[in-house]
């Protein structure tokens, strides 16, 4: 019993030295990966979309004997194609969805200088624009980014497939063409700001505010403070002059557009934004992928930031939310039986 016991104490030793070596080789794995993982993610969607007709075409053959064919072919294909290469013209595909404060151009800027160190001039970067908008120095600066594409001689083409409007639209507008989903929304070419005032609520509790300023119009308008008509005639100056910049934008880049019809702050179906020269034409980016893939190579290029254990428990809250208030709205549609 002794021998069982010291035998036992003995293995139980080794199985946690073990264990704690492989811990630390776990850790420092980890950290390599981690170091050489900087969020920059590259797919073949051509390889993707080729994977996936073969797997329908196999799905579908009539019998064993084309089935057998087929995958013959398949192989032949793949070794033509691993001994002379892909030396088709790519298309590199970028995505871009844009929030109020467009933090994401951040990311756009990632990715925009990983593809003037892949890209050769000529080849045609897509990239796909979702946003309504939002600060006009955030999405300038996304404009600026997608400038740098047709900087170094890169085909630049712009898919709308659900919204590209006021900020969004800056930035669609630097494409050599654009393409949208019917239903997609674009234009709102103008200048919104707007702001509580809670001064007189403060008054009426007798709170005082105080703002001391250096220089006339170091503020124009303020939250708590009175406003006065000089400060909100400044203002509205302002908005004007970004308003009448905003238009030049779009003029430089799209030089055919009737800027009185479309500048009006105004946003339309792209089925309708077509005839006034806002998109080139009328297509969804997926339909316009499909066809460029017989004749191109695309490839998507990525950055998505690590997440913090922080974030990603965020998320998770926030999709839980967003779930549990879709559900209960549908329940509200669902009549009564």
């Amino acid at each position: 019993m002794e021998f069982l016991y010291e035998y036992g104490l003995f293995a139980a030793k080794v199985v946690t030295w073990v264990a704690a070596v492989a811990v630390v080789i776990a850790l420092i794995v980890a950290a390599r990966q981690k170091q050489e993982d900087d969020g920059l993610k590259v797919k073949d969607i051509s390889a993707a979309l080729r994977r996936q007709a073969r797997r329908l075409r196999l799905a579908t053959a009539v019998n064993e004997a084309e089935r057998k064919t087929l995958k013959q072919d398949f192989k032949q294909a793949d070794k033509a194609e691993k001994k002379q290469g892909d030396h088709r013209d790519r298309l590199y595909v970028i995505d871009f969805k844009g929030s109020m404060d467009a933090h994401e151009v951040s990311w756009l800027s990632r990715e925009v200088t990983a593809l003037l160190q892949l890209a050769d001039p000529g080849d045609e970067v897509l990239v796909r624009v979702e946003s309504g908008g939002g600060v006009v120095h955030g999405y300038g600066l996304g404009a600026a980014e997608l400038q740098r594409l047709k900087g170094h001689g890169l085909k630049l083409t712009v898919a709308v497939d659900k919204v590209a409007a006021s900020g969004g639209y800056m930035m669609a507008c630097v494409a050599e063409q654009i393409i949208a989903a019917p239903f997609a929304i674009v234009g709102s070419v103008g200048v919104v700001a707007q702001m509580p005032n809670f001064n007189k609520f403060l008054k009426n509790r007798d709170i005082d505010i105080e703002l001391h300023t250096a220089g006339e119009y170091k503020r124009t308008l303020t939250l708590f403070g009175e406003n006065s008509e000089q400060g909100r005639a400044k203002f509205r100056e302002e908005l004007e002059v970004i308003h009448q910049r905003f238009k030049h934008f779009i003029a430089e880049n799209r030089p055919k557009l009737e800027l009185d019809k479309v500048a009006t702050g105004e946003h339309w179906l792209a089925s309708d934004a077509l005839a006034l020269g806002l998109v080139d034409t009328l297509q969804t980016s997926s339909d316009y992928l499909l066809a460029q893939s017989n004749s191109k190579r695309i490839i998507s290029l990525s950055f998505k930031p690590r997440q913090s254990l922080k974030d990603k428990l965020g998320k998770a809250a926030e999709a839980g939310v967003s779930r549990g208030l879709m559900k209960l709205y549908e329940a509200g549609q669902r009549p009564f039986g």
